[in-house]
């Protein structure tokens, strides 16, 4: 009887045993089908910049993390221009950039040894959205929007009946990118006509979501900022249509969405963003890997987070210049260029 009692025992061991590898194996192809890790490579890499470009280098150090758990990626945003202040002092390995380096900035790079590549990631549309309250706009100009937004306006266009004369007597809030973002030269280049001309009696921030806060918070706001950030929150904006004014056209006002910018169409609000890397910094094995990380998967992970991914016909071109570890500015000393094809300035710069 004891002899039986201690087969059985012996027996559930032996089966217990097979099914509990079965399950680690199990696990382990699992694992592996969902793409294993990498331990082998370590160290550290240093992003900081626009707020705009963030949620995609965010997305990428995320998976990237996943893929090498023993490398450190510090994602930070400070706007476009506090990122380039950082880069051009050799503080950090990227900066992430919502509009091209200027030639001041790229200065300070010189001045200081920091060669860089430039790397545009996907394309964004600047969305002007107001509050959900807001009945009473339709579409507006590029006309209306500089008379809003140009210099001369500071604390003469206060009310909405300022803009259009059929618009109501209600006081006009306006919330916008701080002078440290790279949304903010953008977008008065593409509207005023010269980058930095602005009013300066808004409330400007360079965290986008505190825009959102004010807007929403607001029944006669209006606003300005990347389009990823409009619809992570289209519960608490709306976004208007944008008329640029060129009657031969034929487009009317436009919405800001993935199809108008690749067509063209949404302008002059649609624009490039980019990633720029401290050349010397690729030396180290960890940045070479984020960024080539980087390139494989920023047109998925762009999308994935509100942005348009480049077009196929593009990557080519963006790759080789990256393989041939090409420096400076495809946008020479020309800085934002409003309505700009990439695929026109890099083949250009590659027939030179």
């Amino acid at each position: 009887m004891k002899r039986q009692l201690f087969l059985i025992l012996m027996l559930f061991v032996v089966v217990f045993s097979l099914v509990r590898c079965q399950s680690s194996s199990d696990s382990a192809n699992g694992s592996s089908s969902s793409g294993s890790s990498d331990s082998s490579l370590s160290g550290s890499v240093k992003i900081d910049g626009s707020s705009t470009v963030f949620p995609i280098s965010q997305a990428v150090a995320e998976d990237f993390k996943a893929k090498y758990p023993n490398v450190e990626v510090a994602v930070a945003q400070s706007g476009t221009g506090g990122g380039f202040k950082k880069f051009s002092k050799g503080e950090i390995d990227i900066s992430d950039a919502s509009r091209p380096i200027k030639p001041e900035e790229a200065e300070e790079c010189k001045k200081n040894g920091v060669e860089y590549i430039e790397i545009p990631i996907a394309f964004d549309a600047l969305a002007v959205v107001v509050n959900p309250k807001n009945d009473w706009v339709e579409h507006l100009t590029v006309e209306e929007l500089k008379r809003i937004w140009e210099p001369a306006a500071q604390g003469k266009i206060t009310n909405w009946s300022q803009v259009r004369p059929n618009f109501p007597d209600k006081p006009l809030k306006l919330f916008g990118a701080g002078v440290d973002s790279g949304t903010f030269d953008y977008f008065t280049a593409a509207i005023v006509g010269e980058e930095d001309a602005s009013r300066g009696d808004f409330t400007a921030s360079e965290d986008d979501n505190i825009l959102v806060q004010g807007v929403a918070g607001d029944a006669g706001g209006l606003g300005f900022f990347g389009i990823a950030y409009f619809e992570e929150n289209q519960d608490k904006l709306r976004a208007i249509p944008i008329d640029d004014g060129i009657a031969d056209n034929g487009d009317g006002p436009q919405h800001p969405t993935a199809d108008n910018v690749i067509s063209g169409v949404y302008q002059p609000l649609a624009r490039p963003i980019f990633i720029y890397v401290n050349k010397k910094a690729l030396d180290r094995p960890e940045v070479k890997a984020f960024v080539e990380f980087y390139i494989e998967n920023m047109a998925a992970l762009s999308k994935e987070v509100g942005y348009v991914p480049l077009p196929d016909n593009l990557m080519p071109l963006l790759k080789a210049r990256f393989e041939k570890r090409v420096t400076g500015s495809a946008f020479g000393e020309k800085g934002s260029i409003v309505g700009v094809k990439l695929e026109d300035l890099y083949k250009a710069e590659e027939g030179k």
